[in-house]
């Protein structure tokens, strides 16, 4: 029997989805790796919280007479603080398996939202939140190196491909060890501190936190990327997150300047000037 156009339009068109990508459509350096040299960026609500979530009132809520309310510190951000409703970027669904603490402290730091995300007060965003902080990254890749470059606070990453060993040191984007295997880029990423968050609904995370990233391109504009991140301290199990990567390919796209230390400056310091101005 033979299928009508549409219906056969629509099996080859799911079992594209299912393999989306072959080897020719795929740019390559001179060693047949994978080029993925560019600027890039996410598509999702991954920043506003990783679980599923319905849309929300604000990213800071109190209990209104019928139910909850945007804080008073939010109040005044309107729609504009409202949370976009999403699936989430967890692999298989679900909530992250945070122990009870854990979890309790998560809805903690989600109602005290204004005053604990680091990314209000412009600190680095931490692995592997950098990657769907909403504004691009990019990308620079040889045969030998790779290297990772933020517009938010101007943040970088080294990725070391020759394994100097581990880090002696914490710091806010952590120490970033990769090998390949076959075409995906896997990143093992220790050395992080604990004052980063994975996105704006408190879901944080310990100094133990250990990421280990996965970079596969599907197409010549699109990578997939994966995370699966392992916390002892705080997790009952790792879990993994995932999306997709979607390459910036306007005329003269570029990285712009967001050093937004300067931006928060008055948030952080104000209240100490000599003649304060009104908060």
């Amino acid at each position: 029997m033979r299928l009508p156009v549409c219906v056969f339009a629509l099996v080859v068109g799911l079992v594209g989805a299912a393999h989306p990508a072959v080897a020719q459509d795929v740019p390559r350096l001179s060693d047949g790796r994978p080029d993925m040299n560019g600027i890039w960026q996410v598509l999702n609500e991954a920043n506003y919280d990783l679980e599923p979530h319905v849309a929300r009132h604000s990213l800071q809520l109190r209990e209104g007479p019928v139910g909850p309310v945007p804080s008073i510190p939010t109040l005044r951000m309107g729609a504009v603080g409202a949370v976009p409703g999403s699936l989430g970027v967890i692999v298989g669904g679900g909530k992250i398996p945070y122990t009870p603490e854990a979890r309790a402290l998560k809805e903690e730091n989600a109602a005290n939202w204004v005053d604990r995300d680091p990314e209000v007060r412009c600190n680095m965003p931490g692995v592997p939140r950098a990657t769907y902080i909403p504004m691009p990254f990019q990308i620079i890749q040889s045969e030998k190196d790779v290297f990772i470059a933020y517009q938010f606070a101007g943040a970088v990453r080294d990725i070391y491909m020759d394994n100097p060993g581990p880090s002696q040191v914490d710091s806010w984007m952590g120490w970033s060890v990769g090998h390949w295997e076959g075409d995906t880029l896997v990143v093992d990423v220790t050395g992080i501190g604990d004052g980063s968050w994975l996105d704006r609904a408190g879901s944080h995370h310990s100094y133990r936190l250990h990421v280990v990233e996965r970079y596969t391109m599907i197409g010549p504009n699109h990578i997939q990327y994966e995370a699966t991140i392992e916390d002892p301290a705080v997790l009952t199990e790792p879990f993994t997150i995932a999306m997709p990567l979607y390459r910036r390919i306007e005329e003269n796209v570029r990285l712009m300047d967001f050093r937004c230390v300067e931006f928060v400056e008055e948030l952080l310091y104000g209240e100490w000037r000599r003649t304060p101005l009104p908060r």
